[in-house]
């Protein structure tokens, strides 16, 4: 077991609950529980589970020039986003890569809360201070925070018998930023990295240890467990959610990742990266991102070679087994030029594994 890192307020709870501790960018966090990654997988998609994602980054932006500020910033376009309204999106970089992912919490008129990946919370808030302009106040709050996220089929239900006030009002990337859960003061929001539905629980970093316990007591009818990196990982390859530093990077554009969706070429202000994302998709992508399905057992494990007859025509960003679907699936980088209908193959090591192109995400949940 690592000690060597940084501690969440959750730190002792997992050592209680018997989590297999490791560094996780400068974070100790569980990896793993008892019960192992598949049957954490199982639960998540059958009852429920909660995960410590206290490591996550929080920035918050205010000021009257803060949407104008987040407009130049990000690639999406949230001129029409509500008040405890949500909105994902990529943070380019001029050539057209990926600062990072985010999601973007409107507070008010002025007031946004950025939450962004651990790994990468020093640099963007660095890359966000350093393209500030007019009226614009950033301050890296992430010590404040403990955050949970409660994933799965029973999380409504739990977090209702805690709420002085039903929950089910919260949409889907909308958030309630005055929630007394049990009196715990909380900012809950219907987000997730798993497919499932869920919520995003943040409080005072010294409110941390009773909102664990406060869960644990509520969730115990329902059979709640705990999970760790290995299953929140599993469960959002199978949901096909990207990964930073696997399916975006600096190299990585969102155009590449199949993030369309979330690139507003069409906003009145311009953002940073525009050219580069449009001359892009002028002149052709050589590298998008696909699914594969293995048909042999074998792990597609990230950088492994996939090859077309003796062509190589790209790399495995993410894979693993699949509990849910019961086989091996990845997400690849593929020449969209040369992916045919059949059968590709996978390189691992000194041997090929026959795999397939598939739909993604490779799970949908029932709504």
């Amino acid at each position: 077991m690592s000690s060597n890192g940084k501690k969440t307020p959750f730190y002792e709870k997992h050592q209680s609950a018997g989590g297999k501790m490791v560094n996780y960018n400068g974070w100790l966090l569980p990896v793993q529980y008892g019960a192992g990654l598949v049957e954490e997988v199982r639960a998540a998609r059958n009852k429920a589970v909660i995960f410590d994602v206290s490591h996550m980054g929080e920035i918050t932006v205010t000021g009257s020039d803060s949407e104008q500020y987040l407009q130049r910033v990000l690639t999406n376009d949230i001129s029409n986003l509500a008040d405890s309204a949500i909105s994902y999106s990529p943070v380019c970089y001029p050539e057209g890569g990926v600062v990072d992912d985010i999601l973007v919490y409107r507070i008010e008129r002025d007031s946004y809360l950025l939450v962004v990946n651990a790994a990468n919370t020093e640099k963007d808030f660095t890359w966000l201070s350093d393209n500030v302009f007019g009226d614009v106040e950033l301050n890296n709050v992430t010590d404040r925070y403990a955050q949970l996220a409660l994933q799965g089929p029973s999380s409504l239900v739990i977090m209702n018998r805690l709420s002085s006030e039903p929950l089910d009002h919260i949409k889907y990337y909308h958030f309630n930023p005055k929630v007394s859960l049990d009196g715990v003061n909380c900012l809950v929001s219907r987000t997730g990295y798993t497919g499932e539905d869920g919520f995003e629980i943040y409080c005072h970093s010294a409110d941390g240890e009773k909102l664990w316990d406060l869960l644990w007591e509520n969730g115990r009818e329902f059979e709640l467990a705990a999970a760790g990196l290995g299953a929140r990982d599993v469960l959002r390859l199978e949901a096909a959610m990207p990964l930073y530093g696997h399916e975006l990077s600096r190299e990585i554009s969102p155009l590449q990742a199949r993030l369309d969706r979330f690139i507003a070429f069409n906003k009145n202000e311009s953002f940073i990266g525009k050219e580069a994302l449009l001359k892009q998709k002028r002149s052709g992508i050589t590298h998008m991102l696909y699914g594969l399905e293995m048909l042999e057992r074998a792990v597609p494990r990230e950088g492994y070679p996939v090859l077309s007859g003796d062509d190589e025509i790209g790399w495995v960003s993410s894979g693993s087994y699949s509990p849910t679907l019961d086989h091996f699936i990845a997400l690849a980088f593929l020449d969209p030029l040369k992916v045919e209908s059949g059968v590709l193959r996978v390189k691992v090591r000194n041997r090929v594994y026959r795999t397939r192109v598939t739909k993604i995400p490779f799970y949908w949940r029932e709504k």
